[in-house]
């Protein structure tokens, strides 16, 4: 077992290609990329940043092993948890519950008034862990912005 506390850091734009590598495996491995993908990714300093939201990173032993953000959400108040992802050799070493964890204090800290995000029911351990956290299942949209999304949960802050 190896020491798997990690200090998370905030977005730096020399961080941008370990954002879309950590992404981009995790989608090519469980899904298909799509172009919003592809568009967020190559260019988070555009698509979340300037748009008012968050990334945060993962760093352990000087590597970068994690990574998720916050995108404002566009009708309501909250912001979107969404690409979070963990680096393969460091899966199964509750990096993402620190994740999760960072996510849900910083977004308290901010006065957040939800969290909401889109998964999908295939990634069993994923929504295992959501629901242990405090996301609750609510509808999907039919137009949900993911083509792979299956479920939709939210976390509601105000409680």
């Amino acid at each position: 077992m190896i020491d798997s506390t990690i200090k998370i850091i905030p977005f730096d734009p020399k961080l941008s290609q370990q954002f879309y590598d950590l992404n981009i495996e995790w989608l090519e491995r469980y899904f298909i990329i799509e172009d919003y993908d592809r568009a967020v990714l190559s260019q988070p300093q555009k698509y979340i940043i300037d748009k008012g939201g968050f990334i945060f990173f993962g760093l352990l032993n000087h590597n970068i092993i994690g990574t998720y953000a916050f995108m404002p959400l566009k009708n309501e108040p909250g912001f979107e948890l969404t690409k979070m992802s963990v680096a393969p050799d460091y899966r199964g070493f509750k990096i993402g519950q620190q994740l999760l964890t960072h996510s849900i204090a910083f977004a308290k800290q901010q006065n957040f008034k939800k969290l909401l995000l889109y998964s999908s029911t295939k990634l069993e351990n994923a929504i295992y862990l959501y629901r242990k956290f405090g996301f609750e299942e609510i509808v999907l949209e039919a137009d949900s912005p993911y083509q792979r999304a299956d479920i939709k949960m939210e976390y509601d802050l105000n409680v």
